[in-house]
């Protein structure tokens, strides 16, 4: 087979490309992971043709199982690109007349590499997404259990890094897993923008072959085509959309990443890491590092790095197809596997961790974080709040001038504050009493957060359902 007859474009050139133009336009190795969803495509196609009166029933049949076939061994190492194969689609055609002769020709009418690329990056983030839902899930099991263990564990809630009311300890993981479970909402919500199949649009103008889109997207697990040729080649903002929600999802495990580190340090001494999920020091025999919320950490600026990236390969294209978008697949590819990485150590250190419930409760009260009982208490009995505040940080200066906390205060020293502070604020004064006042939707009290992780692990087993429903072509 000529240089000339194994490339997809060769047929106006009188000379093969230069050995730079070769290097440069040849797809990297980890691209051929697309041959999946390229065989997936194909498929689809091969009866679009079948449709169109240019393949026969015997002929779809023979290319079908010859693409099963290619796929098989490919999945199973038997087969790998040879140099020649710019990309995943030459690569899949060579292999095709090589087992069928010129049948195998046949499957390239009415379709471009445009239509197919743009494809296969669709159906491999619709079957991801499913896959890092999953793992994410994970992740949000993790922390619920957790959370179940501590429903009655008391701790310091902080604002500005500063001790600032008491809450239990459940109430603060569940926060970092409701900021999560939005993750897997816009990834949810990415699929059902996304779901529309650009097979068929060939180039950029359509198929004059391929006509009967809304089969082939069905096939796909697609709910329809696209609705323009132009667009469905040209747009990757399901790209840069996809690579928020992973950077999002990164900033989320990185904030509690960071509490991690501070949670299992000395000064704060809250959490004890399990010895499989932390590491030591090469000269220091003491230390035991957080290194597993600190490489997530580190890595949600590789995340960000590449939607930062793509955002800057598509501001300036113009319509349609331009190569500058085969980058999407670097991006993609580097998003993924990331937080295929990541996500798996991150659940097994919360599954693992040891709270020292005691040390959150000593800590509790510090720095007089039930301060703001007293304004409430006395917001309660008609005292306008400005006021209140006034008297209750005049409370909090007289406790640090006494080195006493404010539940330590005598009825005299609270007469001399002011005279409607009387002994009976001293029952608002505890910890329990602080989080039972919070029994509004959404907040501390206890009960109210048990409510919370019920209505929570119902939300978890509805996206569990959305992830494993999937009825689109796997890897």
């Amino acid at each position: 087979m000529s240089d000339t007859t194994e490339r997809l474009w060769g047929a106006r050139f009188k000379s093969g490309p230069a050995e730079a133009m070769a290097n440069l336009s040849r797809s990297p190795a980890v691209y051929f992971r697309m041959t999946p969803y390229d065989v997936a495509g194909s498929k689809a196609h091969a009866h679009e043709l079948q449709r169109a009166g240019l393949l026969s029933s015997d002929e779809t049949d023979r290319i079908i199982a010859c693409l099963e076939s290619i796929n098989d061994d490919f999945a199973a190492g038997i087969i790998q690109p040879i140099a020649a194969d710019e990309d995943v689609h030459t690569f899949i055609e060579r292999l095709l007349t090589e087992r069928l002769g010129a049948l195998g020709g046949k499957l390239r009418a009415g379709r471009s590499r445009n239509d197919q690329t743009a494809n296969d990056m669709r159906l491999f983030l619709r079957d991801r997404i499913r896959a890092l839902t999953l793992s994410i899930l994970e992740l949000q099991q993790a922390l619920v259990a957790q959370a179940e263990q501590h429903l009655h564990t008391i701790a310091p809630g902080f604002t500005h890094l500063q001790q600032a009311q008491p809450i239990v300890f459940a109430h603060h993981l569940m926060a970092h897993a409701q900021a999560i479970s939005r993750d897997i909402q816009r990834l949810q919500d990415w699929d059902r923008r996304f779901s529309l199949s650009p097979l068929g649009a060939a180039a950029m103008a359509g198929s004059a072959i391929a006509r009967d889109l809304q089969s082939s997207a069905k096939e796909l697990g697609y709910a329809g085509p696209c609705e323009n040729s132009i667009d469905a080649v040209a747009s990757r903002d399901h790209v840069a959309e996809f690579l928020f929600c992973a950077s999002m999802l990164g900033i989320n495990i990185s904030r509690m990443a960071e509490e991690f580190c501070l949670w299992t340090s000395r000064q704060f001494r809250w959490v004890e890491l399990d010895d499989a999920y932390a590491t030591g020091s090469s000269i220091m025999p003491q230390k035991k590092n957080p290194d597993i919320a600190e490489l997530a950490r580190g890595k949600s600026g590789r995340l960000i790095g590449s939607l930062t990236a793509i955002l800057s390969v598509l501001k300036a294209q113009p319509l349609s197809y331009n190569r500058d978008l085969s980058e999407d697949k670097h991006a993609v590819f580097d998003a993924v596997d990331t937080l295929d990485l990541v996500l798996p150590a991150f659940a097994g250190m919360v599954r693992t961790m040891t709270v020292r419930k005691d040390e959150l409760l000593r800590q509790a009260p510090l720095g007089f974080t039930l301060a703001t009982e007293v304004a409430d208490w006395l917001a309660v009995r008609g005292v306008p709040f400005k006021e209140a505040h006034e008297i209750t940080g005049q409370l909090v200066q007289l406790c640090e001038a006494q080195e006493i906390r404010l539940e330590e205060l005598t009825p005299q020293m609270l007469a001399d504050t002011d005279a409607r502070l009387t002994p009976e604020v001293l029952q608002a004064l505890t910890l329990d009493a602080a989080l039972a006042a919070r029994s509004g939707w959404g907040g501390t009290s206890p009960v109210r957060v048990a409510e919370q992780i019920e209505r929570f692990k119902a939300q978890l087993l509805a996206q569990e359902k959305w992830a494993k429903d999937y009825n689109g072509p796997h890897a």
